[in-house]
């Protein structure tokens, strides 16, 4: 099991998230995402308006997911 926060993963708060693959960690993140939008929390809303910004290149896009796909494997077991 690995653990990455929302900030590291591009959001606005230091929850943490506990997954084996990077692929259920994006699914976290991304639930939790969508729980703070409903929520319309102000720090999470301007997390995910830098992103909607960064997928407006889908060549930034994937750099950016690889580099935390990188970040995820670098990262010690719990």
């Amino acid at each position: 099991m690995k653990a990455m926060t929302c900030k590291q993963l591009g959001g606005a708060c230091d929850m943490e998230f506990q997954a084996e693959t990077f692929e259920e960690m994006s699914e976290l993140s991304k639930k939790h995402g969508m729980e703070m939008h409903q929520k319309q929390d102000a720090t999470h809303m301007k997390a995910m308006k830098k992103m909607g910004e960064l997928m407006q290149n889908p060549e930034d896009m994937k750099k950016w997911f690889e580099s935390k796909r990188q970040e995820f494997e670098s990262l010690p077991h719990k």
